[in-house]
């Protein structure tokens, strides 16, 4: 072989390799853990990590648990809390009168008020004695409102009464005995100083019919079943 067929050769060879090492993408560039901010700057994701916190539920919304419509009345029990002062925190009942016992307030009025107003009342009261408080609470057992169940039931005497409890829920708690009459059953309530007689007619509520006579019950209803 001559000189110049050496050459060509020798040309051909490196073009080759020139396009074999074109066709080849080039590896990407290692992974980081950075990130970059809008304002250009830089955090890694441990420090994106640490910085993220969970937001504790506010002592409002605890207190709403409670049941933000219920009115407090005289015997119920309640839990009333003061975020960071274990001292003022307390579960403690409803007097007779209407009200409650807590260091530094004495007496405070809680019958006739919901959870959160009562929550609201002890805040501002609390803001002479300590900065920013913040009080939740929360009606722990229901004592004020009561029906009562007599006659052919297997569980007589009062009951407490649940939000919107009806007849036939009372009933099913209570439970019928095996002499119960069923058609003569009826409620004894009173209003505005008058007691009024409603009859039950149990057989038919039970079938979907006389759905109205399924009252929805009142603090101090009777249900008599004879």
């Amino acid at each position: 072989m001559n000189w110049r067929s050496k050459t060509a050769v020798a040309a051909l060879s490196l073009s080759s390799a020139f396009a074999l090492s074109q066709a080849v993408p080039p590896p990407p560039p290692p992974a980081s853990s950075n990130e970059t901010t809008s304002n250009g700057a830089y955090t890694s994701a441990s420090d994106s990590t640490s910085r993220s916190t969970t937001v504790p539920q506010s002592p409002a919304a605890q207190a709403s648990m409670g049941g933000a419509e219920y009115s407090i009345g005289p015997e119920d029990v309640l839990h009333v809390a003061v975020w960071k002062e274990n001292d003022l925190t307390a579960t403690l009942p409803v007097r007779p009168d209407g009200k409650i016992s807590l260091p530094l307030l004495n007496d405070v009025q809680a019958s006739g008020m919901t959870p959160q107003q009562l929550a609201a009342s002890l805040t501002e009261k609390l803001r002479k004695y300590i900065a920013d408080p913040h009080v939740t609470v929360v009606v722990t057992t229901i004592n004020s409102k009561r029906i009562y169940l007599v006659g052919e039931v297997l569980h007589t005497g009062a009951t407490p009464l649940s939000p919107n409890m009806t007849v036939l829920q009372a009933l099913s708690s209570a439970g019928l005995n095996q002499f119960a009459k069923t058609k003569g059953i009826y409620v004894l309530r009173t209003e505005n100083g008058r007691q009024q007689k409603l009859p039950v007619d149990y057989r038919k509520i039970v079938k979907g019919e006389r759905i109205e006579q399924n009252y929805i019950l009142k603090p101090g209803d009777t249900i008599v079943v004879p």
